[in-house]
């Protein structure tokens, strides 16, 4: 028999003494769910906006604390859905929650307890992880009514903890990280130590400007706008050539998202092509395109470049 180097008698074995769980984060829409995982993550994974229902698909972001890995999952706001799109946003959300090793409900603590968040309560029963409420925008309200929403929730459900953050300034949420690290469950890690997230750099180009859409036309567009990724080409020096298809439902849409001579798009394209420099690390070349396209979200195709299961009628 050979012998054994020291070192790798030493060595323990993989997944020792580690932990890793998923962690679905939920609440009603701009309860502030994507600013919180940008946070937790300590970089930009998911997109912001102030217009509601922003996030489309689950967004994974991982983060490792000590021995823990903890994989946060960013879910589209769960509301009283109305479209088909709104439909399969709702059932990715609720069905990532069932998943889940542990849940966290981001409350807005400006809001309050609203008929939004009353629903998701009721539907958090069923959930067997540990359900963990966190209150949100705490820098934002008086204490005697930060207590009084925290002593009404608890009243409502048997949370396993309550934390109160501010996702946007950062308060509160390393003890929330620590206290994640040490009830995820025991077991190897899902992901190399250095991944941040499991979005491809397709999927994160579109939803990129899918933000600076609504950055800039908050108020003239509607929900009926998606961004397709429609190719991507790799150079020698370095840079990448991105083409994205921009979809709206109506004509006038189409001319809202060009603007007068085009100034809109290529506004929207410069951010664009800005934030994926910073976030890849290179060159982009960003080339946008508006189409017309009625009723896209009847289409399948769309639901599957987004993540999502296409809802029947």
């Amino acid at each position: 028999m050979p012998d054994q180097d020291p070192a790798d008698a030493a060595a323990p074995e993989e997944g020792v003494g580690r932990r890793c769980g998923f962690i679905a984060i939920i609440g009603a829409p701009n309860a502030g769910k994507s600013t919180l995982i940008n946070r937790l993550v300590g970089t930009k994974v998911a997109i912001v906006s102030h217009k509601v229902q922003t996030t489309r698909f689950p967004v994974r972001g991982i983060s490792i604390v000590g021995d823990s890995q903890l994989v946060f999952i960013d879910t589209p706001g769960i509301f009283a859905p109305r479209r088909r799109l709104d439909r399969a946003m709702v059932e990715a959300a609720s069905s990532t929650a069932t998943e889940a090793d542990v849940v966290l409900l981001l409350v807005d603590a400006v809001k309050g307890v609203d008929a939004s968040v009353t629903r998701i309560v009721d539907q958090i029963r069923a959930i067997r992880s540990p359900v963990i409420l966190v209150l949100n925008k705490i820098d934002k309200i008086r204490k005697d009514e930060l207590l009084a929403l925290t002593a009404d929730l608890n009243n409502r459900h048997s949370f396993a903890a309550t934390f109160m953050v501010s996702a946007l300034a950062g308060s509160g949420v390393d003890d929330l990280m620590t206290y994640l690290a040490k009830i995820v469950p025991e077991g190897p890690w899902h992901y190399p130590e250095d991944e941040i997230t499991d979005a491809t750099e397709r999927a994160t180009a579109a939803e990129i400007t899918r933000e600076r859409i609504y950055h800039h036309l908050h108020d003239e567009l509607p929900y009926q706008t998606t961004v397709e990724t429609t190719s991507w080409k790799d150079f020698k020096d370095g840079s990448v050539r991105i083409e994205q298809t921009i979809f709206v439902e109506r004509e006038s849409q189409r001319r809202i998202v060009l603007g007068d001579g085009g100034k809109t798009v290529k506004l929207i394209s410069m951010e664009s092509r800005r934030e994926l420099g910073r976030m890849f690390g290179r060159v982009v070349h960003l080339f946008l395109h508006v189409k017309v396209k009625e009723r896209w979200e009847d289409d399948p195709e769309h639901y599957r470049e987004m993540g999502l299961e296409f809802p029947k009628e």
